[in-house]
Formats: structure tokens, C-alpha cells, sequence
């Protein structure tokens, strides 16, 4: 499928943030992809490329202002000059720019942090999204308005989302009757799907993305 590839700037609240948009020639499904706390890197990027070959318009908001982290270290020191006030507003922005190139109900993919800001925007905005996708990624809330469904995808064993936390917002989705599936995957580590990570796991990462696909054409009609 032929697509087309482009850097955009978003306007939050007058400040010019750079993201990223793949979309097929011919239009489809929106999809707004957030990437995980090392910045907008070229893997997400690859992803929305990936995503937009399977039909998908993709928007991934740049929510680190340019800078790309290639170590724990690094992103940790991004992560504490992070603004989540600027953050939250750029996640909003994006997914009512993503919405208006649509006109539908869109998706959202969340990466560890950004899957917490996916719940967020689910959250807070349930009359557009109705479909979130997170990979290791989970947050504490009440999930009162959620009307999306959910798919995760989570590792067994998590130093940076430990699985007892996720367990909790499994039943808390539950008691809700929001409609989640939860997938648990042994054996790896947190990252698992990112390519260009020692954490990353080929086979997993592949069930993973199967699964994702599937639930996408499932509930973006």
C-alpha cells in the first residue's frame, strides 16, 4: 500500500510542537500513537509507517520536544524536565487534530508512558476513542468515563510496571464493565516489542502486534 509520510507541527495553546503523520493514499482509521519516555525515535516512526500500510492514519505527537534518549539514564533525565502539564495538552491537541483529519472514532497506542497517557486520553475524551491499545504501560484512575475498549500487553515479571498494579486496574476496568483484555507474556522484559532495544523479544513482539491487529479491525470500523 502506498503511503504517504510527513513531519507536522501541532498547535498547543500557541506553542508549536513537531509530530510525526502516516496515512494511506486513500485515507482510513485514525491512530494516535504514543511513544514510550526515550522521545519520538526513528522505531516509532517505523511503527506509524507500519501502521499506515495496514490502512491506518497515524499521528504521533512529539511529547520530548526533539530530544531522544538512547539510554535508561538519559530518559530518565527527560523524563524530570518533562513539563506533563505541556505533555497533557500536547497529547489532547494531537488526538483532536488526528480526529478532525477523520472525522471518526480513532485508536490509541500507548508505549510505557505513553500507554499511561493513552488511558488518560481515553479517559477524558470516550466520545472519540474507541479503541486503546498499551504496551507495558498502565496508571491509577478511576476510569469512570472510559467508554474504549482495551487491549494490553504486559510482561510477567516488571521492574518499571510491576504486575500487581496492573492486576489492580485489570479489576477496577472489570467492576466497570469496561470491555479489557489483559495479555501477560513470560519471560520478558519491559520494551519487549521495541526493536531497537536489548530488551526485545521477536516472538512475543510478534503475538503482540497479531493480537493488536486483529483488535484494531475490530474496533476501528
Amino acid at each position: 500500500m502506498s503511503i504517504q509520510k510527513s513531519d507536522i507541527k501541532l498547535d498547543v495553546n500557541g506553542k508549536s510542537v513537531n509530530a510525526y503523520l502516516a496515512s494511506p493514499t486513500n485515507g482510513g482509521p485514525g491512530i494516535l500513537l504514543l511513544h514510550a519516555w526515550w522521545g519520538l525515535k526513528p522505531f516509532f516512526k517505523q511503527i506509524c509507517d507500519q501502521l499506515a500500510e495496514h490502512g491506518y492514519i497515524v499521528l504521533a505527537p512529539d511529547l520530548r520536544d526533539g530530544e531522544i534518549a538512547s539510554t535508561i539514564d538519559e530518559a530518565k533525565e527527560l523524563m524530570q524536565k518533562s513539563d506533563d502539564q505541556l505533555l497533557g495538552n500536547t497529547v489532547m491537541a494531537a488526538k483532536d487534530h488526528l480526529h478532525a483529519l477523520t472525522h471518526n472514532k480513532i485508536g490509541v497506542i500507548g508505549f510505557s508512558m505513553g500507554a499511561a497517557w493513552a488511558l488518560v486520553a481515553a479517559e477524558n475524551d470516550s466520545e472519540k476513542i474507541s479503541a486503546t491499545v498499551l504496551f507495558y504501560g498502565a496508571y491509577p484512575m478511576n476510569f469512570k468515563n472510559i467508554k474504549s475498549k482495551i487491549l494490553g500487553h504486559f510482561c510477567e515479571v516488571d521492574e518499571w510496571e510491576p504486575i500487581e498494579g496492573v492486576r489492580e486496574m485489570e479489576a477496577s476496568l472489570k467492576v466497570l464493565n469496561v470491555d479489557a483484555t489483559l495479555h501477560f507474556y513470560p519471560g520478558v522484559d519491559h520494551w519487549f516489542v521495541e526493536t531497537d532495544r536489548p530488551e526485545y523479544d521477536a516472538a512475543s513482539a510478534q503475538v503482540a502486534w497479531d493480537r493488536t491487529f486483529v483488535f484494531l479491525k475490530n474496533s476501528l470500523k
